[in-house]
């Protein structure tokens, strides 16, 4: 809020770029460093899922633990970064046309994932679709990277 008004007190003009550091703060409303914090907080969460997930496959019907378990660890990790960049930009960038395939196969394996576990008791597509989770994450990141 203040830069905005610095901005319009000292004559910038609205459309001139922002630092990295300027449009992450214009992003929320939180601190910079309590966005700092959550992101950690759900970034760890979202790995910490992710493990227990996997050591849990081996159980009697760990396969199901598994599938929710790697698909909660998933969604912490999209989730964190909504702290850093706001959740419209974030939203706005996952479905650039570099990134869109990769984030409706996400999407719809995220959701496909439980179907499989839940409904269609399909242990099996349920393994296939955590495998193609975590491709379509690969993918959009290798996008990410090819745009930078």
């Amino acid at each position: 809020m203040m830069d905005k008004l610095r901005r319009v007190l000292s004559g910038r003009e609205e459309n001139e770029e922002l630092g990295l550091t300027a449009q992450v703060l214009d992003a929320s409303t939180l601190s910079y460093s309590t966005r700092v914090k959550w992101f950690v907080i759900c970034f760890a969460g979202g790995i910490l899922c992710s493990i227990l997930g996997t050591a849990l496959l081996f159980l009697p019907n760990g396969l199901k633990l598994f599938a929710v378990f790697y698909t909660l660890g998933n969604i912490a990790a999209l989730a964190s970064t909504c702290f850093l960049m706001g959740p419209l930009k974030q939203l706005k960038r996952m479905f650039e046309p570099t990134r869109l395939i990769a984030t409706i196969v996400m999407l719809l394996c995220l959701a496909l994932t439980l179907c499989a576990v839940f409904w269609w008791h399909k242990k099996g597509l349920a393994i296939i679709f955590c495998i193609l989770q975590f491709l379509a994450m690969t993918c959009a990141r290798r996008s990410v990277c090819k745009c930078a």
